[in-house]
């Protein structure tokens, strides 16, 4: 799952002539669900939509509060083309969710949001419905985020964790036996020593 989160004074969604949805300062949120998508994905993006701290608090301090801090609001809006692949210069769909799946998975996000915030500042725009979008970005600030949680993303965290733990593991066991030995200083033969010295008769 992918999500382009921007952080805005303003945003709204028009469908023809009608304004359907609209908010104030806050987060303005284009999600893309993929076809590996799960409701660990979703967990995840719900979560960091509403924890990430890209507003300043009370006395300008930047980056220290999340919209759930601030009570702002948040506009979500479903956006396939954000799992495009490019097969030359043509845009590929194919690892989007098809529409059947995702409308309810995507709906089932919202209300999680909802669930997790207060649900009146949670506005989206119209799933499936040829939309403008009209976005005052604040800053500019603009987070890309992509869960971690599909089979390849899994597979590659396995493998991070597993690199860590055998690095952690040297490092508590010290350097090793073939390491020290190598690391020892050669001994050095004293030239000015007599060696019949050191032999027996």
């Amino acid at each position: 799952m992918r999500a382009v989160i921007q952080r805005v004074t303003k945003a709204t969604v028009t469908v023809g002539e009608e304004e359907i949805s609209s908010i104030g300062r806050g987060l303005c949120v284009l999600l893309g669900v993929s076809m590996e998508d799960t409701q660990k994905d979703a967990d995840y993006i719900v979560r960091k939509i509403l924890n990430l701290r890209l507003f300043e608090d009370e006395g300008g301090r930047a980056w220290t509060k999340s919209v759930v801090d601030r009570d702002f609001e948040v506009l979500c809006v479903s956006q396939f083309t954000l799992q495009c692949v490019l097969k030359g210069n043509k845009p590929d769909f194919h690892s989007a969710m098809p529409a059947e799946r995702a409308q309810p998975f995507y709906n089932s996000i919202l209300e999680d949001m909802r669930s997790s915030y207060k649900p009146e500042l949670i506005k989206d725009g119209r799933f499936g419905a040829y939309m403008q979008v009209h976005i005052q970005n604040d800053g500019p600030v603009t987070i890309d985020l992509t869960s971690p949680m599909g089979p390849s993303d899994l597979r590659q965290l396995s493998k991070q964790e597993r690199q860590q733990q055998r690095k952690e593991k040297t490092l508590s066991e010290g350097p090793s036996e073939s390491s020290r030995e190598k690391g020892a200083a050669p001994s050095r033969r004293d030239p000015d020593r007599d060696v019949s010295s050191d032999t027996k008769p």
